[in-house]
């Protein structure tokens, strides 16, 4: 049998040349596109202080029993080292299957998941509305798009204390209830009330950029598909539903799963409309907040712990959703 040689490599033809290892393969790759990490590298120091680093620590602050007693301190002149201990997982199992597991994490988790769906379907629901409305040629057309935005526009806190001064037992909407002989509820005080007012405060804040978001999507839909349907003879129903919501459905996609983050830690409506004194209207992150800075003393590990359960939820989520999606994509293509 003859085996052919390259004279020039002194290898046999066909020989399978061995695979450089990682660092090898990493000093390649650096010479080659040294200029790309040189570009991202301000990035990632960032994400890594601000994001990475917290990420971590809590993770570890969860692992422990960490409070303010036992945490590392200065009183005048004099340091205090930390004293707290390496627990594993006993923070989780006691906010998870604990003797308080219902009054401390589940009744807060049902009320964020309703608290989450009503919000994201009001956005939805009503942005679309309001989109369609405005994707119409109509008079003052910019007008109202700019008066619909302001909302959204306004610094959240602003928003959030005006409706506070409305929803105040002697505020403007319980005086035009009273005018009008209806019965005034305990906006800020009853429970029930307290959950439909911060639905209520949420769905004014967060529905002007649902529209904005779903009147572009309606924009970028080729004007031809409605008329060829309506040439067809489908209803204004039918052009909505085979034409104008399957042409909605990547800009829906991203803007539900934005809001269903977005509203899941929505932290800032419910802490200032109600400042803390309402705990049953308490979702799970402005709870983990209670617990880690609203009393004493903190619970620092019980807080981080909270924190990481709320970022496993979403990630769970957002995986299941993502898959969800995908599942016509292949059908799509054929």
């Amino acid at each position: 049998m003859t085996v052919a040689i390259d004279r020039a490599t002194g290898k046999r033809r066909g020989e399978r040349t061995p695979r450089p290892g990682p660092l090898t393969r990493l000093k390649h790759t650096y010479q080659k596109y040294w200029y790309a990490y040189a570009m991202i590298a301000p990035v990632a120091v960032v994400l890594g202080v601000l994001v990475l680093y917290p990420l971590a620590y809590g993770f570890y602050l969860s692992l422990t029993d960490a409070d303010s007693l036992n945490s590392a301190r200065t009183i005048g002149v004099n340091r205090i080292e930390a004293t707290y201990t390496f627990i594993g997982l006993d923070n989780y199992a006691d906010i998870l299957w604990g003797d308080t597991a219902y009054d401390r994490f589940w009744s807060h988790f049902v009320w964020t998941i309703v608290w989450t769906a009503a919000c994201v379907t009001l956005h939805y629901v009503i942005g679309l509305g309001l989109a369609l409305l405005l994707n119409q040629r109509i008079r003052g057309r910019t007008l109202y798009r700019l008066v619909l935005v302001l909302p959204w526009a306004v610094p959240t806190f602003v928003t959030v204390f005006g409706w506070r001064f409305m929803l105040a037992d002697t505020g403007l909407i319980n005086s035009a209830l009273d005018a009008l002989h209806l019965p005034t509820p305990l906006w800020l005080e009853d429970t029930f009330w307290q959950r439909f007012a911060a639905i209520m405060v949420n769905t004014w804040c967060g529905v002007p950029f649902m529209m904005l978001s779903l009147l572009g999507g309606l924009q970028s839909i080729d004007t031809s598909l409605y008329e060829a349907a309506e040439m067809d003879g489908a209803s204004a129903w039918q052009r909505f539903r085979y034409v104008t919501l399957p042409g909605l459905r990547s800009v829906s996609s991203t803007v539900v799963l934005l809001g269903v983050i977005w509203t899941f830690n929505q932290f800032a409506i419910i802490f200032l409309l109600f400042g803390g004194t309402a705990p049953d209207a308490d979702i799970l992150v402005t709870w983990a907040y209670y617990l880690g800075f609203g009393q004493q003393p903190r619970d620092f590990a019980q807080s981080a712990a909270y924190g990481m359960l709320l970022l496993s939820v979403l990630v769970v989520f957002t995986a299941f959703y993502r898959r969800w999606l995908n599942r016509d994509e292949p059908q799509l293509a054929n």
